[in-house]
C-alpha cells in the first residue's frame, strides 16, 4: 500500500528523482540508426535492434556528436554509450548518449582511410611541418594511463639524468578516451614542458580508435611543444603517431629517444675526463724521470769523492790537508747541487699543474652553453647553424638559441658590414 503519510512531489522533483536513478544504468548500446533529426546545438536520433523489435529514442549534444568524428545517418549501425533520462518538459524518455562509435572492423578501416587521405591533403603528415627535438630534453610531459605496465616501462628506461616528468592520467582504450586525451592534453598547455609523450601499448584497429580522431589529430599538431607518439599497433600506424613529431613503437623506445643525447654526452665528458688525467700523469713521469736521473748524478757523484778520499787516505799526510779542502768544496757543491734540483722539480711541478689550469680553462672557454650564458646565442635555419649573413634572406624564419631555452625569429634586414666599409 502506498505511504500517504510521505508529502506529495511535484512533478519535477519526481522527474529529477528518477533521473538520479537512471543514472545507474549507464551501458553501451548497439543497434541501427533510423530517424536521424540534426538541430543546432543537440540531435535527435533512434537506434533500433536488427534482430527483434526494440527502439530507443536518443539525445546527443552537438559538441559531443562532433568530437568522434563519426557521422550519423539511416541505416548506419553504431555502438553508443550513455544512460536514460527523461526529459521534464515532455516527459520522453531518451537515452543521454556520451559517446558514439562504429561496428566492424570494415566500417572502422574505411573511416579510418577516408580520414588519413584527408589529412594527408591537409599536409598534416608533411615531414617539413614536423619540430626537431631539443638537444638535451629535461621537463617531460606524459599521457597515459597510470595504472598500466606502459609508464614503468617508460620511466624504467629514461636513465637518471636529472629528468623531471608530469603524468596526466587518461584512458587510453575505447571512444569514450577522445575525451580524457583531449583534455590533458589541453592542461598540459598550462605547464612549461620541453616535449610531450602521448603512450599506450599495442592493440588493434578497434582499440586504437580514440587515437585516429580528427580533433585529437589537430591538437597535437598544435601543441606548443614537440610530441612524441609511442603507440603499439598491428598493422594501421595511428593517425595521431602520423603527425606526432617524433613516432616509435614501445615506450622504452620513447625513452631511450629522449635519453640518448644525455648518454652521448656523459661518454664524451668521460672521455675528456680520460685524456685530461692521461696528460697529467704523463707529466708526472716526465717529471719523475728527471728526479730519477738527478738522483744517480749525485749518487755517483758522492761515490767519486769517496773513491778520492780513500785514495787521499794513502797518500802522505801532506796531502791530508789538500783533500780535506776538496771534500770541503765537493760537500758544498752537492748542497747546491741539492738545492738546484729541489728548484728544478719545484718548477717542474709548478709547470705541470699551469699546464693543467690551462686545459681545463680552454675546456670551459670552449664549452657552448657558457658562451650562452654570457650573453651569446646561437642562431640556426633549418636545423644548421648560420655562419653568414649570405645563408638567409629577408622574410625567412630561424630559430635562436639563447643560455634558458629557444625562440623563433623572422628576418627584416640584412646588413653587410663589409659592404658599408667600401
Amino acid at each position: 500500500m502506498p505511504d500517504n503519510s510521505q508529502e506529495p512531489l511535484s512533478v519535477a522533483e519526481y522527474i529529477d528523482l528518477v533521473n538520479s536513478g537512471l543514472q545507474k544504468f549507464q551501458a553501451k548500446i548497439v543497434g541501427e540508426v533510423t530517424e536521424f533529426n540534426l538541430r543546432s546545438g543537440y540531435l535527435f536520433f533512434t537506434l533500433k535492434d536488427k534482430k527483434d523489435d526494440g527502439v530507443i529514442n536518443c539525445f546527443m549534444w552537438r559538441s559531443t556528436y562532433s568530437l568522434y568524428g563519426v557521422e550519423l545517418k539511416e541505416g548506419l549501425e553504431v555502438i553508443i554509450s550513455g544512460y536514460p533520462s527523461i526529459y521534464a518538459k515532455s516527459g520522453r524518455l531518451s537515452f543521454q548518449t556520451a559517446s558514439v562509435e562504429l561496428v566492424g572492423e570494415g566500417a572502422l578501416k574505411k573511416a579510418y582511410e577516408e580520414l588519413k587521405k584527408k589529412l594527408e591533403k591537409e599536409g598534416v603528415f608533411k615531414k617539413e611541418r614536423k619540430r626537431p627535438l631539443p638537444a638535451y630534453i629535461q621537463r617531460i610531459g606524459v599521457i597515459t594511463s597510470k595504472t598500466g605496465a606502459v609508464i614503468h616501462d617508460f620511466t624504467n628506461n629514461l636513465g637518471r639524468f636529472g629528468f623531471k616528468i608530469k603524468l596526466m592520467d587518461a584512458r587510453v582504450e575505447g571512444q569514450q578516451a577522445v575525451r580524457d586525451l583531449l583534455a590533458a592534453i589541453s592542461s598540459f598547455k598550462k605547464y612549461d614542458i620541453d616535449v610531450l609523450v602521448i603512450m599506450r601499448g599495442g592493440g588493434s584497429l578497434e582499440s586504437l580508435m580514440a587515437f585516429n580522431n580528427e580533433k585529437l589529430v589537430k591538437e597535437v599538431i598544435s601543441f606548443p611543444a614537440p610530441v612524441i607518439a609511442a603507440i603499439g599497433h598491428d598493422k594501421d600506424v595511428p593517425l595521431i603517431a602520423l603527425a606526432a613529431d617524433e613516432a616509435v613503437s614501445t615506450p622504452t623506445a620513447a625513452a631511450n629517444l629522449i635519453s640518448e643525447p644525455w648518454k652521448r654526452a656523459k661518454f664524451e665528458v668521460d672521455r675528456y675526463k680520460g685524456d685530461i688525467m692521461e696528460l697529467y700523469s704523463g707529466y708526472l713521469s716526465g717529471a719523475r724521470n728527471r728526479l730519477i736521473r738527478s738522483v744517480y748524478r749525485i749518487k755517483n757523484a758522492f761515490l767519486s769523492i769517496i773513491m778520492l778520499y780513500r785514495q787521499a787516505e794513502n797518500q802522505l799526510p801532506a796531502f791530508i790537508s789538500k783533500i780535506r779542502n776538496e771534500l770541503k768544496r765537493k760537500t758544498d757543491a752537492l748542497q747546491a747541487l741539492q738545492i738546484s734540483f729541489i728548484r728544478l722539480f719545484s718548477r717542474e711541478v709548478e709547470n705541470s699543474r699551469m699546464r693543467i689550469d690551462h686545459l681545463a680553462r680552454m675546456i670551459s672557454l670552449n664549452n657552448p652553453a657558457r658562451q650562452l650564458k654570457m650573453g651569446y646565442s646561437i642562431a640556426r635555419k633549418g636545423g644548421r647553424i648560420i655562419k653568414s649573413v649570405k645563408n638567409v634572406k629577408i622574410g625567412e624564419d630561424i630559430e635562436v638559441q639563447v643560455s634558458d631555452g629557444t625562440f623563433d625569429s623572422n628576418i627584416k634586414k640584412i646588413k653587410n658590414p663589409k659592404q658599408h666599409a667600401k
